[in-house]
């Protein structure tokens, strides 16, 4: 299913709470995520942290051309306890894995990378799925929890996989995401 019949489904009355409004003061934790074999579709399994979230694959494609550029299953944060909570509790993500953040509407968001243990890609995603911004946030210094390094970006979704993936799969601004929510 595209990216866009998604956005109908959701808007349809899907059970989608929304972090916040649409102020700049809002913030949400950063979080990290890892690429997966879009071929098989087959996932490391997630940290104990992650096992009760829903899950959607997530698959990352030329704005252009429509090629395939990688995929990742991850989980789904789409509500404020989870997008708060993100994955600040995780110690290390596979390498096929991601956290998508669903909200109800678009918006500029702030994510910052409290209590986070690794560098990750922060990626805002427009209604359409359009790649808008990419952030790699590196991991906090030892003295620092994370919570004084805000990402922003305009978003209705936000991706987050390990920092690098995005450069390791040649992603820009202007590339589409596409997934299926439950």
């Amino acid at each position: 299913m595209a990216l866009f019949a998604v956005i109908v489904f959701v808007a349809a009355g899907s059970a989608v709470t929304p972090f916040g409004g649409d102020s700049l003061s809002e913030t949400t934790p950063a979080d990290s995520a890892t690429p997966a074999d879009s071929a098989t579709q087959t996932a490391t399994p997630w940290p104990d942290v992650h096992s009760s979230y829903d899950e959607t694959v997530v698959t990352v494609v030329d704005g252009e051309t429509g090629d395939e550029k990688g995929a990742v299953d991850a989980a789904i944060a789409d509500n404020r306890s989870l997008h708060v909570l993100g994955l600040s509790d995780t110690d290390v993500l596979p390498p096929d894995r991601g956290m998508l953040f669903v909200f109800d509407t678009e918006a500029e968001r702030t994510f910052v990378m409290t209590n986070m243990s690794f560098g990750i890609d922060i990626v805002y995603l427009d209604v359409d799925g359009t790649i808008t911004q990419i952030h790699e946030a590196p991991q906090p210094a030892p003295d620092e929890d994370g919570s004084a390094q805000g990402f922003r970006g305009d978003g209705q979704y936000v991706l987050e996989v390990n920092k690098g993936w995005m450069a390791d799969h040649a992603v820009e601004v202007g590339d589409r995401v596409e997934f299926e929510l439950p």
